[in-house]
Order: structure tokens, then sequence, then C-alpha cells
């Protein structure tokens, strides 16, 4: 649907701008929740070179929230955010916050690392969070696709000492897939979404009349978090649903569709290693889209599928390229690797 990943870019923005709910308790608890304690792998030691795992790294940033909570206008202080960013603790719990979800992710399995970013939004409500959405496409619009990074600060180097890290701006809409959007609707044909992402974040962007998806916002299976009477999201993943992710997407498009329809998807489309599965596990389906970001090795070896049978009347595996310095989609032929070999794929 977009280019880039908008769980990501909204995580960045909600870091950037301070839009937090969560007390102190329920970020220190955020920051921690079922991340084993062994160290990070060595590509995320700190700027003197030494291992750092979740203690070390959530110890800091905890510290640094609650004077932010304690201090900023915008949760219990009175300090303008203006004044906040000139503290230590504002760069300090920013980096180290964005560096775990880099850390976390290349160290531990996606079973841990997806759900984690989503307890960020603990204490927040679904207005609250597709209002952040909104913004935060916004925002992105406005720039440029390219590398960002943040250092935490020297002056405050706490227990877990400096660290850096860096991610891709420019979340882009893409106009094609729009275009799909509507031509599935108008051929009555039923468009779902199933995402990794936390299924209020996804439901702004593909409900939302200004963004051009127009899709039911009750057509999203996405994660799920609990929440208490009041609404408010909690620092715990929904009891008895699936993690949307790998396997778990085709489980839950078994609950949901299939139990729905009495039949599979007919088309699926997915960019990612974690849509494999979808991709593949229903016999229903009769043509599968990977936007190829050249990514991963498993989705390689399926879009080596689709060069092979390009052209074939009967291809069920097709390909759309990207540019991954401009977030629009390829419309010429160019050389591409899967897996070391070498092909010629119309993009």
């Amino acid at each position: 649907m977009v280019f880039l990943d908008i769980e990501e870019a909204t995580f960045i923005y909600q870091l950037k701008n301070l839009r937090y709910g969560a007390t102190p308790e329920q970020m220190n608890a955020a920051l921690r929740k079922d991340i084993p304690a062994s160290n990070f792998i060595a590509a995320y030691n700190n700027a003197a070179g030494q291992a750092l795992n979740i203690d070390l790294v959530a110890t800091d940033a905890a510290e640094s929230y609650a004077w932010i909570y304690n201090n900023y206008k915008g949760l219990k202080g009175s300090m303008p955010i203006e004044e906040i960013r000139k503290s230590p603790h504002y760069m300090n719990f920013i980096t180290k916050t964005r560096y775990l979800y880099d850390a976390i992710g290349d160290t531990f399995d996606v079973s841990v690392s997806y759900p984690w970013v989503l307890y960020q939004f603990a204490g927040m409500n679904e207005a609250q969070v597709r209002k952040l959405v909104s913004e935060t496409v916004e925002w992105q619009a406005s720039q440029a696709v390219e590398k960002v990074k943040w250092t935490s600060p020297d002056s405050l180097p706490g227990v877990a000492g400096v660290v850096s890290v860096s991610w891709k701006n420019g979340l882009r809409l893409l106009p094609e897939m729009q275009d799909l959007y509507r031509a599935f609707r108008e051929a009555g044909i039923d468009i779902w979404i199933c995402t990794a992402s936390f299924v209020d974040v996804v439901k702004e962007i593909s409900s939302s009349p200004r963004y051009g998806y127009l899709s039911p916002e009750d057509r999203v299976i996405g994660m799920e978090l609990e929440r208490d009477p009041a609404g408010l999201i909690q620092v715990e993943f929904r009891r008895g649903y699936d993690q949307t992710q790998g396997k778990g997407k085709t489980k839950a498009i078994e609950r949901f569709l299939v139990s729905k329809y009495g039949y599979g998807p007919i088309f699926v489309a997915g960019d990612s290693e974690g849509d494999m599965n979808m991709m593949q596990d229903f016999s229903d389906t009769k043509l599968v889209l990977i936007i190829n970001r050249l990514k991963g090795k498993d989705i390689a070896t399926l879009s080596k599928q689709a060069f092979e049978s390009y052209g074939k009347p009967d291809a069920k595996v097709i390909l759309q390229g990207r540019n991954e310095n401009t977030g629009l989609f390829v419309r010429s032929q160019a050389n591409v690797k899967f897996g070391g070999s070498e092909g010629q794929v119309l993009k």
C-alpha cells in the first residue's frame, strides 16, 4: 500500500513529538515487555564497543521518559516541547527507544520484536492513535527519501553509554495501488488487509478518504492489544489472537475470512518474508503480486519463480519493482538478483 512502513513512521513521529499516554511505570513495562535478557548482537554495541542488553538500555530510556513525563506540558509538567528538546533527556529517550526497535528486531525472533513497538501506544485510545497516523502521513510527505541518524547525548551516557541509530524517512502513498483498489471494488471484489502493524494504525491510512485507498475500516486484520473498559490500550497482546506475521497471517485469514466466505483469497499482495505464508497457503489463490524490494531470502525464491514464469498465461506470481531512492514504482526493465542469480525482469 505504501513505500516504507507506516507503523515505523508513526513510531518515529510519536518519539519526535512526545505523543504519549503512558505513565512512567507503563513505559518501563512497555520497553521491557517479553524481551530476553541476553545481549543484542555485536552490531548494536555502544560507541565504546560494549555489548548492550534490554536491561541497560531500557533503564536509561525509562529514566529519561520519567523526567519528560514530569516536566513536559503535554504530559504532567509545564514546560513547552521546545524547552524539553533542549534537555539531554529528550535525545536520550528518543534515540535509545528507537535504537531498541532495531536492536530487538535484528537480535530476536519477529514474534518478540513485532509486538514490542505496539506497546508504545499504551495509555492511548483508538482516536488518538489514528490522529497520530494522520499527522505522520502528512509529515512524511514533506520529508526527503533519505537516511536519518540519531545519537544519544555524551552528557547523559547512563548505564548503556552512547548509542546511535539510523533509518530511512520519506513514506509515500502509491497511486498504482490506489488504482488497483478501485478496480477491485468496481469488479465486486472485497478487499481485505492483513498487516503485522497495529490494527488502528492501518485502519486510518486504509479507510480515510484523504489517502485514496477507501477500504472499509472493518476490513483490516492486524496486531491487536488489550484495552481497558475506557478503551485505553494496555501493555499486553490481545488474548486469543494470533500475531499477524508469517504463519499467523494464514491463521488470521482462515479465522476471519475463510469462515466468512467459505474459501481463501483469490489474490494476495505482499513485499516481505512475513507475507510468504499467506502468498502460498491457499489453494484458491489465483494470483500473487510481490512488490519487489530485493530483500529477503525466501521471498527472493518466490520472486525468481515469477521471473521464470514471466509472460506465460498461467503465471501465478508476478513482480512489481520499486525504486528505493524515490519510493516510486519502476516501469522499465532492469537486471535484478534473486539469491545470487541474475535475470531481466519487467519491473
